[in-house]
């Protein structure tokens, strides 16, 4: 029988707020103190990830908080005519401090306010140990990334915000996690409010094809899920939990995924790209989806 809405409704809850906040707060305050070594610089702290964007789920613990350095940046100029790069060019001068000596000051300051052994650097974040009732936290440190539209002058200029963060052994990543967060608040506010707890019932069902073995962990991430759903057209979005999972996975499993994009847009959902899910994985996961669905 197919999953009763009931437990969709269960599913679609959000988890710990309290708890995450507190803990936000108090990363927040740590990457804020005065004393840090990069205190001077121009830099700012947000959340990111699924406390900020209101789609976690109690299986998830770790909090995501972004440090961003402004004071340097990359810039993808590829669309802009030789006149308006020689003019950027002309704008901007090298910048003199470097992402490495941020990113030990970051982690200097980290573990100074939460204990060497509490800190660990990570593939991609530096992760700050549970202790209490705070959560474990990953803190990623990146620095301005722009994808330039138009540039006329510094007061005269149009660009897509990012950021962008060297990977200890993969690399680099360039994401967009402002534009990303702001256009799942808009699908949120064009499907009735029904996006966001259509994420977490999807990521909840993801948890038990994960338990039952019908899906390995990782073939799944919940940035890829968030994103696949956001694809679906917002009339898809219906009454019930039952109608708009039957109709958005109905949508996504028979349409062309190779046209679906990240919740950015600034990248296609689907490929080999450090920032994208491989296809393979989203077939696995929809048709497991289904057949869990009808055999509830």
């Amino acid at each position: 029988m197919p999953i009763p809405e009931s437990q969709l409704e269960i599913w679609s809850h959000q988890g710990s707020v309290q708890q995450s906040s507190a803990t936000y707060q108090i990363v927040r305050n740590a990457l804020l103190k005065r004393s840090a070594e990069y205190a001077d610089k121009d830099f700012e702290v947000y959340l990111q990830g699924s406390y900020a964007n209101d789609t976690n789920i109690y299986a998830e613990s770790d909090v995501d908080t972004v440090i961003q350095l402004n004071s340097i940046m990359r810039s993808d100029l590829s669309a802009l005519p030789p006149e308006q790069q020689a003019a950027y060019h002309r704008a901007y001068a090298d910048a003199t401090y470097r992402f490495d000596e941020f990113k030990r000051g970051v982690v200097s300051r980290l573990s100074n306010a939460f204990g060497a052994a509490a800190i660990t650097l990570g593939n991609k974040a530096v992760k700050i140990k549970a202790n209490g009732s705070r959560r474990s936290a990953d803190v990623i440190v990146c620095y301005q990334y722009r994808r330039y539209i138009r540039f006329i002058s510094e007061n005269d200029q149009e660009y897509v915000p990012g950021v962008i963060f060297p990977m200890a052994s993969t690399g680099e990543i360039i994401n967009y996690p402002k534009r990303h967060s702001a256009n799942c608040t808009v699908k949120h506010q064009a499907t009735n409010s029904r996006f966001k707890p259509m994420v977490r019932i999807l990521k909840n069902l993801r948890s038990v094809l994960e338990d039952a073995g019908e899906i390995v962990k990782d073939t799944a991430p919940s940035y890829y899920l968030e994103c696949m759903l956001w694809n679906a057209p917002d009339g898809y979005f219906g009454v019930s939990y039952r109608d708009t999972f039957c109709s958005c996975i109905s949508w996504l499993f028979k349409t062309d995924r190779s046209k679906l994009v990240c919740v950015n847009e600034q990248y296609w959902l689907l490929g080999e790209n450090l920032v994208q899910w491989p296809a393979a994985n989203c077939d696995l996961f929809l048709k497991a989806a289904i057949r869990k669905w009808k055999g509830w």
